[in-house]
């Protein structure tokens, strides 16, 4: 069984910027979100997965992800799923041996900047860089598949 244990936060300031050591671009779109999973297709460069995930609000849940041919992803998020797609800039930091995972997105979450870090087991302690801000692992609003209906642009009580 795979298990992601996470947690997301926001930003305090850009200095997490002046670290970053690599960049990726995604589009992600959607074809189911229930109250307890939520399935997408996720592209970046030439690759693409297919990824089911528990939709559990917290630090971890049940994940799994496959490869897909690339052709197929374009047509599945073009022709099936939930729109707007999601994209972003997943922008990757390296601090005190952790991997951060920065998500700045784009289009109808334009201005939303995400950072997350995966861990190997539950409560595994980590240092929090400077630059971070708020947790907000259990907020709904965060999690891309609520982006999708409920995007960032519209929300009336940014952060």
């Amino acid at each position: 069984m795979a298990i992601e244990i996470e947690h997301k936060f926001l930003l305090a300031n850009d200095d997490w910027r002046q670290y970053v050591h690599s960049s990726l671009i995604y589009r992600q779109g959607y074809l189911s979100s229930e109250p307890t999973t939520s399935i997408r297709v996720r592209i970046s460069a030439e690759h693409a997965w297919l990824n089911i995930k528990s939709a559990i609000i917290g630090t971890h849940r049940h994940e799994y992800e496959y490869e897909i041919p690339l052709a197929d992803a374009h047509e599945i998020i073009t022709n099936l799923c939930r729109k707007p797609i999601i994209e972003k800039t997943r922008h990757l930091v390296l601090d005190d041996g952790n991997l951060w995972e920065i998500d700045e997105f784009a289009g109808a979450n334009h201005g939303l900047i995400v950072a997350e870090i995966e861990l190997s087991e539950i409560g595994k302690a980590f240092r929090k860089p400077a630059w971070l801000g708020a947790e907000v692992t259990e907020d709904l609003r965060y999690y891309n598949n609520n982006l999708v209906a409920h995007p960032y642009s519209e929300w009336h009580d940014k952060v």
